[in-house]
């Protein structure tokens, strides 16, 4: 989960291939209206991401086995909407967090992606921080890919609440093994 252009698609691919479970872009939900919205410069409401946070969940739901899903998921009422259309009370989210400024550059460079740098401001005004009830893992987006990884397995292997993946990190996890390509085939 976070704003646009904090790796959601990029670490959730790598931590994919890591843990051995498939990757959904959440980004690949979106209704057309949603994408058109977007690309024309307004920010989503609540009518425009319920739809979409309820297909999110219906792809959670869906995955036997375990899905790691690339969604924004703002606001806390997104994460409970999320946790309510997948039936997965106990589903975990990993918060990529990395400042403004940094993320503007990153997706003003951004090839290809209906997300305009102009809407950051608004995803940042909407962010909601996890609560510690949420039993999120937050983390530097800031830093490469195999030490984001590193810490999030590692956060994974060493929390003791229920549905904490701990038996995927433990029996999936595999040690870094060099370059891989992720979402629109960038080098992970």
């Amino acid at each position: 989960m976070g704003v646009s252009g904090c790796g959601k698609s990029t670490v959730g691919a790598a931590l994919s291939l890591r843990l051995g479970l498939p990757f959904r872009d959440g980004d690949d939900l979106h209704p057309l209206r949603n994408i058109r919205k977007m690309c024309e410069g307004e920010p989503l409401d609540d009518a425009d991401r319920w739809p979409w946070l309820d297909r999110c969940g219906a792809a959670l739901r869906a995955a036997e086995g375990g899905l790691i899903l690339g969604c924004s998921a703002l606001r806390r009422r997104y994460r409970d909407r999320l946790r309510e259309s997948s039936g997965l009370h106990g589903l975990r989210f990993i918060h990529l967090h990395a400042d403004q400024e940094r993320l503007c550059a990153r997706v003003s460079a951004r090839k290809g992606h209906f997300m305009p740098a102009t809407l950051l401001r608004s995803q940042f005004a909407a962010l909601e921080l996890p609560d510690a009830d949420e039993a999120a893992i937050t983390v530097a987006a800031d830093r490469a890919v195999p030490a984001l990884l590193d810490d999030i397995l590692t956060a994974l292997a060493d929390d003791p609440s229920p549905g904490n993946l701990s038996h995927a990190v433990s029996a999936r996890a595999v040690p870094h093994i060099g370059p891989a390509t992720g979402p629109r085939g960038k080098k992970i």
